[in-house]
């Protein structure tokens, strides 16, 4: 496939969980958030150059270049590791930026307020992610531990088997618990694969893990 080819067939498929379109990169630490939700989901890669209407508007290579290595060096807790390739479209050239999934979750990046938070990618937008989710990210980097159910894990399981989802707060209405005891107690059915963790609506829900022979 020619490089032009392959370019405007990712144009095509827009914005999405995997992939961002950048008009231009003039902010490391906002190009850092991007490396740190792409890095704490499955991966992804960053389109510079391309409008969010997907018009081609091309980039300064030595620029763009240095602002990514900057986002991922200086801007990203744990440093990150990103691959980019210049690919020409007619006289203008866009610049792909690979960030991987993080070996050493979560990775942070500075909000506004230079304060050092973990972001998430979910459907064509960077997010906060939970303060659950980021213990599940934290937890998964220990050794399991042994993990008995009691009648508040039970109670959950039989939730979101007649509900399908349930909030945190959620959870701790239904169990009549503390936000630590949900949390931990969600966080250790997600390193078990009993439930997982979905963002809809501005939201971190609880659901029953899928089985992926569903």
């Amino acid at each position: 496939m020619k490089q032009k080819d392959y370019i405007l067939s990712l144009i095509e498929e827009g914005e999405h969980e995997h992939q961002d379109f950048k008009y231009q990169i003039s902010d490391a630490r906002k190009i850092a958030r991007s490396i740190s939700a792409f890095a704490n989901n499955d991966g992804g890669h960053l389109l510079v150059g391309v409008k969010d209407n997907g018009h081609i508007a091309g980039v300064s290579s030595d620029e763009e270049i240095y602002m990514i290595d900057q986002a991922a060096q200086m801007y990203c807790r744990p440093e990150q590791k990103v691959s980019y390739k210049l690919y020409r479209v007619a006289d203008k050239q866009v610049l792909k930026v690979d960030i991987a999934p993080a070996d050493d979750k979560p990775v942070l990046a500075q909000d506004d307020n230079g304060k050092w938070r973990t972001y998430y990618r979910v459907a064509d937008e960077n997010v906060l992610a939970s303060n659950v989710h980021v213990k599940v990210m934290q937890h998964r980097k220990d050794d399991a531990q042994p993990f008995s159910f009691t009648d508040r894990e039970k109670q959950l399981i039989d939730y979101l088997g007649n509900h399908g989802a349930i909030t945190i707060d959620g959870y701790m209405r239904l169990a009549h618990c503390s936000r630590d005891m949900a949390e931990n107690s969600v966080v250790e059915m997600c390193d078990i694969g009993v439930v997982e963790l979905y963002y809809h609506d501005g939201q971190c829900l609880v659901t029953l893990a899928q089985n992926d022979d569903e």
